[in-house]
């Protein structure tokens, strides 16, 4: 039996992050992957065994022994424990803040554990032993012969504790304990048959060897099928499967959909469940009790063994990157795991980034096209219309005459309509038209969204929550204008011109609580004629028969950030969204409103053409040496000292500018900056932006993190590729 054990620490600070090792107790059956409780200076801390060994590479004398175990099993498999190493290397991230992916918080924290009940059994043998006058005890025996002779303690407790603790000492009644499994709600549908065309049986056939795959299906092609008979024949062959999506808000549509296939061979994760789901599902999975994982971006950790497919849905989506500590891209996590369990890996999209096709054009990735809907329908048409003329005809509210008629005419048909914008609130911002001061939070330096239902100004930061302006903190003045238009505002709107029809609002303020996204969508669903108004959160996924319309907005919102992704993130809005049209017997429509008509992303994205938008992106991209020809590092420096945090900066920036040198013209951009959102929460943030090519790209980055990893006290973050550079 192994003598010592490496240990680290559950601690996410800098100086533990690294291995330490303690006795392991004879009397101890320690394995690699348990959560134990250590010695640590004065503290008794909690900490991850990563390894066993006869020996110590420490003087044995000043080791200190472990005191106990968490639990009785290895909580992080081995396979976990590989993941941690590339993800140290790869994200440059603390293995403590790694291991603590691998598990839910909540059983991390000691705050959560199965959940029991009593259960009572009637013993036949022993009730003559009851007496007759017992009137109590004689409810409860009559009680369990009805019901099959058992019963939990919840319902004979009304009996009282005195009777059934008596029918027990005389042997009456048994006592056992039985787990209660907290499960989600799911809404309960019947498995269609499904007949599938040629494109998709191709596709099926052709996704069979341990690499990663492209499917690059159109809106309403029928990936989530594809998707179901993968993973279908994965189980028949006795292996497991892992499939992500996204949003939360699909993930009740795509469950229902799985487990009227797969039944209790299904297990959710997502951040929506209770801490008591959570661990109930999670454990599912870590026994085996549970063969197929589905969730968002988390659900990639799922202690799920011998893995037969990954797939990874709408693999464009940016809520794939976290964006928080600690920062990881989801793709690299599940290329791991593909390679490391020999299966394949699908990422599904029907407007990949272009990142996975430029991969897809090399050979790196294998490309599936699937160009036709599943019903054989057309894609909806997209009617393109110019708010500025809609201005200079005397129409300057929200909707164009267009959009208005057209919702009429699906009123009038008893259909639905989705209607997008890519902003909550009431309106983007409250400022003076005299002075021009805006209401920002004093936390964060961003302006504050007027909400009209709770009559608040929100950071949507870090939450707070302020007054209403009536008059200009600066100058005094009552001449207060609303910013941009936002979700609550359409769904006032659309009140004013409709308000007889039921108008749904689903974004992040309406879907706070649980089982939200669910309820919004089935009282969507069952409601003819009905508009849902909503975010990105209805961009995708979503299959509607009654959907005929969808209106989008200000399509422009996406298009003029600073950020190279712009056109690319607003051709896939637009895509996706148009998408939810027409997917069944019925027509579909989409009315694009935009003050840039003559954009060359809406006239890529008005012919749902995908492969031209990618040439004329590629050129962009290739010629101004952004990704994926070249790799974008922000190193981010956060903390509550503007001054400690400036001078680290400046530190960190002139060591970095050494790199020059040594790199030449391989290092194509280094600069450093205020971040574009200064502060948030009360930390100011800084950063250094560099750009460089491929080929050194690895060395650099690791000359980069030695260098900043050398002078850095504070919260550093290290983004590859960022996706939100504010």
């Amino acid at each position: 039996m192994a003598k010592f054990a490496k240990v680290i620490i559950d601690q996410d600070a800098k100086a533990l992050d690294k291995v330490f090792e303690y006795i392991v107790p004879q009397e101890m059956s320690i394995e690699v992957g348990m959560r134990v409780y250590v010695p640590f200076g004065k503290r008794v801390l909690q900490g991850f065994v990563v390894g066993l060994s006869d020996s110590c590479d420490y003087d044995e004398s000043k080791l200190k022994a472990i005191i106990s175990m968490i639990e009785d099993f290895s909580a992080i498999k081995k396979e976990m424990l590989e993941l941690m190493k590339f993800m140290a290397k790869k994200n440059h991230l603390k293995l403590a803040s790694i291991l603590r992916l691998f598990i839910p918080a909540e059983m991390r924290e000691g705050k959560v554990k199965e959940l029991f009940e009593t259960i009572y059994l009637l013993n036949e043998e022993n009730v003559e032993k009851l007496q007759k006058n017992a009137k109590k005890q004689q409810e409860i025996v009559e009680y369990l012969k009805i019901h099959n002779s058992r019963a939990s303690s919840n319902e004979i407790s009304q009996y009282g504790y005195g009777a059934i603790k008596a029918l027990c000492d005389k042997g009456i009644l048994q006592k056992e304990k039985r787990e209660i499994k907290r499960t989600p709600f799911v809404l309960s549908i019947d498995a269609k048959k499904v007949k599938l065309n040629y494109g998709q049986e191709n596709a099926i056939k052709t996704i069979k060897e341990d690499k990663t795959y492209l499917l690059h299906g159109v809106t309403g092609s029928g990936k989530t099928e594809v998707y179901m008979h993968l993973i279908e024949r994965a189980l028949s062959e006795g292996k497991n499967a892992i499939m992500l999506v996204p949003e939360i808000s699909l993930t009740p549509q795509i469950m229902s959909n799985f487990k009227a296939r797969f039944g209790n061979n299904v297990a959710l994760l997502h951040s929506g469940l209770s801490a008591g789901e959570r661990f109930d599902e999670w454990k599912r999975i870590f026994s085996g009790q549970a063969r197929i994982a589905i969730g968002a971006r988390s659900a990639i950790f799922a202690p799920i063994e011998n893995l037969g497919m990954i797939i990874i849905d709408e693999e464009h989506e940016q809520s794939y990157i976290s964006e928080s500590n600690p920062r990881f891209d989801t793709h690299d996590i599940a290329e791991f795991r593909a390679r490391f369990n020999h299966c394949p890996l699908v990422l599904g999209s029907a407007t990949p980034s272009i990142e996975s096709y430029e991969k897809a054009k090399q050979g790196i990735y294998q490309l599936i096209e699937l160009a036709t809907r599943a019903n054989g329908k057309e894609l909806p048409k997209i009617q393109i219309i110019d708010m500025m003329n809609e201005i200079r005809t005397g129409n300057s509210g929200i909707f164009s005459n267009q959009l208005l008629a057209d919702l009429a005419n699906v009123i009038n048909n008893k259909k639905q309509a989705m209607i997008f914008i890519n902003r909550r609130g009431y309106s983007s911002f409250m400022r003076c038209r005299d002075c021009g001061y805006i209401a920002k939070c004093m936390d964060c330096d961003v302006s504050l969204v007027y909400h009209r239902e709770d009559n608040r100004l929100k950071c949507h930061y870090c939450g707070k929550q302020y007054k209403v302006l009536t008059k200009c903190p600066k100058c005094g003045s009552e001449n207060i204008k609303n910013g941009a238009v936002g979700t609550e505002q359409v769904v006032a709107k659309l009140k004013e011109y409709f308000p007889d029809v039921k108008i749904l609002r689903m974004d992040n303020d309406t879907t706070s609580t649980k089982n939200a996204h669910q309820k919004i969508l089935s009282e969507f669903k069952n409601t003819l004629p009905c508009i849902l108004v909503g975010t990105q959160m209805i961009a995708k996924g979503h299959d509607f028969e009654n959907v005929v319309l969808v209106g989008i907005v200000d399509a422009d919102q996406s298009l003029y950030h600073a950020d190279y992704r712009s056109t690319e993130r607003t051709f896939q809005l637009i895509t996706q969204v148009s998408g939810r049209a027409g997917r069944s017997e019925n027509e579909g429509k989409v009315v694009l409103q935009t003050y840039s008509p003559r954009h060359y992303v809406y006239k890529f994205a008005s012919n749902y053409d995908f492969k031209g938008f990618f040439r004329k992106e590629e050129n962009i991209r290739q010629t101004a040496q952004f990704p994926p020809f070249t790799r974008i590092l922000r190193v981010l420096f956060v903390d509550h000292d503007e001054n400690y945090v400036r001078e680290l900066l400046k530190i960190c920036y002139t060591e970095l500018e050494g790199l020059k040198e040594k790199y030449g013209d391989d290092i194509i951009y280094l600069d450093a900056m205020k971040s574009p959102i200064k502060r948030i929460q009360d930390k100011y943030r800084y950063q250094i932006m560099m750009r460089f090519k491929l080929a050194k790209a690895d060395m650099i980055e690791e000359d980069v993190f030695n260098i900043v990893d050398k002078n850095a006290k504070t919260s550093v973050f290290f983004e590859v590729n960022p996706q939100n550079l504010s």
